[in-house]
């Protein structure tokens, strides 16, 4: 693992929000404005851009932690920026705290967490676990 930030460092991330990212469940629309879900994976994304300039040959990052406060809508058209902040790294696992915005709009916060990972021992749980299911 490449020791590159430290805390207070800022990873960006922006999409504009499209039907594909409404709350729907179960096929059905419950909102015509931007899911906790889609939002989730987007601050995931966001924190997961530390981890991608992080890993080495042979390691891989994964989610270990995602907290979302969502606080306000975000509609079709509009453009969610996204501020990724370094808390901390602690042994092999980063976390961040996540903010959302629409323009001056709060639309969440929250954290994340990602450990970086030899890439084939995580391989290798995830084969053991699937033989046991």
């Amino acid at each position: 693992m490449k020791l590159l930030f430290q805390p207070g460092d800022v990873q960006t991330y922006s999409f504009v929000v499209t039907a594909q990212d409404f709350a729907v469940l179960n096929g059905k629309l419950i909102h015509p404005v931007l899911s906790t879900f889609a939002l989730g994976q987007a601050l995931e994304w966001s924190s997961r851009q530390f981890v991608d300039l992080m890993l080495e040959e042979g390691e891989a990052g994964i989610g270990t932690m995602l907290l979302v406060e969502h606080h306000a809508p975000a509609f079709e058209g509009e453009t969610v920026e996204i501020q990724a902040i370094f808390d901390e790294l602690k042994g092999a696992e980063l976390t961040c705290h996540v903010k959302a915005y629409v323009g001056e709009r709060l639309v969440a916060t929250g954290r994340t967490g990602q450990r970086i990972v030899d890439s084939a021992k995580l391989h290798a749980r995830f084969n053991a676990l699937r033989k046991t299911s």
